[in-house]
């Protein structure tokens, strides 16, 4: 046998694979290349499942309406009367839940109680009455032949005589005064005005039972209770001129303005046993408004925010003529109706969003944005947008159609007329 012969013996493969058929010594592929394919997978897979965003504004509703034809909300319901009709849609969907013939137009729909309101203008003297619908099927519940007005958050329903005066009928009373259960109608309890008086309802403290507080013309203010029409306190207030929008409900308390000793003074009295609570000088004083938990007290020398609960001074900025909440938000303006100077933070007055340029679309928003409007260029456009703590100056949403105005927003809805005889419901985005 040669030394340079090779003997080959095969085996086959009844005796096993050898290891490195199964388990080879070293990788075939990179070890990032696994973990690289998943991700590209993952992120086909998550891309291809959420749909691009939508248009900022998508309209939901297209409503025929007249110049003069009244709508509102109640929840997340429009209420609208045209063409001798009441109507109500669902804001979620838009479907019309219900349609009745309304016989006697009325030139503005109030709600409260779970009722609609429909009180028809007189002219004349003659008190044409109210009826209430139900706002859930548009049912006639009951008819009074009163004035019927509502207070929101006391739950209070009252049927009055009301006074004519440069305030309007309504806060102002005389002669007889009814408590009504909005659901049935029904007289809870009456009571006799023997001249006139200034009536205001104020909310329960804490989920308390609401009262009801009458100031006579001889000063004397009288606490009652809503449900049961038990007098609960007496007190004869200062002299002042009261009207409706004075006193007012702050902070749970009921403040005052009268004139004092050496100039205009402020009081707080106990909202349940009108104890008084503080007086403090208030200088040039016009009016008081409702700031939240806080009071916000404007004069002549501009406005200033007081804590109900003992009348200290939070801030006071003299360039500002007026501020009001909008939408959840505090909104200071310093030129006059139109010209709003800034989302205001309550408890120290820091302007937080810039709207020079802009003005708040009335009612409320979800979360802490404000919708806010604004016209530019010739035309002129109408431009939304909307304003939320964080932003230096309000984030652009969309243009209006031309000829849009008369706006109001409930939670991620924006309903405006238009003057071509159209009442437009939008559903709107106010995300990033």
């Amino acid at each position: 046998m040669g030394a340079d012969r090779v003997i080959v013996i095969d085996l086959g493969l009844d005796r096993g694979e050898p290891e490195s058929y199964t388990r080879p010594g070293r990788r075939t592929t990179p070890l990032w290349f696994g973990p690289a394919i998943l991700a590209v997978l993952l992120l086909f897979t998550v891309t291809g499942s959420v749909p691009p965003p939508g248009p900022p504004l998508t309209a939901l509703l297209r409503l025929p309406i007249g110049p003069g034809d009244p709508f509102t909300t109640s929840g997340d319901r429009l209420l609208i009367q045209t063409a001798g009709e009441l109507s109500a849609y669902d804001l979620e969907s838009g479907a019309r839940e219900w349609r009745v013939a309304q016989q006697i137009p009325v030139y503005r729909l109030r709600t409260g109680g779970g009722v609609l309101l429909l009180r028809p203008w007189a002219p004349g003297r003659s008190e044409p009455g109210t009826t209430a619908l139900s706002v859930v099927d548009g049912e006639q519940r009951w008819h009074n032949g009163r004035n019927v007005i509502s207070f929101p958050g006391s739950g209070l329903m009252v049927a009055v005589e009301g006074v004519r005066s440069v305030y309007g009928t309504g806060r102002r009373v005389e002669k007889s005064v009814e408590v009504i259960d909005p659901p049935t109608g029904f007289a809870r309890w009456r009571l006799w005005v023997p001249s006139t008086a200034v009536l205001l309802g104020i909310p329960g403290r804490d989920g308390g039972p609401a009262r009801m507080m009458l100031i006579r013309d001889d000063l004397i203010a009288q606490l009652y209770d809503v449900g049961t029409g038990a007098l609960l306190a007496q007190r004869k207030l200062p002299a002042s001129g009261y009207d409706p929008e004075n006193p007012v409900v702050a902070g749970g308390l009921v403040l005052v303005r009268h004139p004092g000793p050496s100039g205009m003074e402020m009081s707080a009295y106990h909202p349940e046993t009108l104890r008084p609570l503080w007086t403090k000088p208030a200088g040039s004083i016009r009016e008081i408004r409702v700031c939240g938990r806080l009071a916000c007290v404007i004069g002549l020398d501009g406005v200033r925010m007081i804590d109900p609960a003992t009348g200290g001074e939070l801030w006071h900025r003299p360039g500002w003529r007026r501020v009001e909440e909008s939408g959840g938000q505090l909104v200071a303006y310093a030129d006059g109706p139109d010209s709003p100077a800034g989302v205001v933070d309550p408890e120290t007055g820091a302007v937080l969003v810039d709207l020079t340029g802009w003005r708040p679309v009335p009612g409320v928003t979800a979360g802490e944005g404000l919708l806010v409007v604004r016209e530019i260029g010739p035309g002129p456009r109408t431009m939304i947008g909307v304003a939320a703590p964080g932003m230096a100056r309000p984030r652009l949403l969309a243009e209006l159609p031309t000829g849009t105005g008369e706006c109001q927003s409930v939670p991620e809805r924006l309903i405006c007329r238009s003057m071509y005889g159209e009442l437009i419901v939008w559903a709107y985005r106010s995300g990033s």
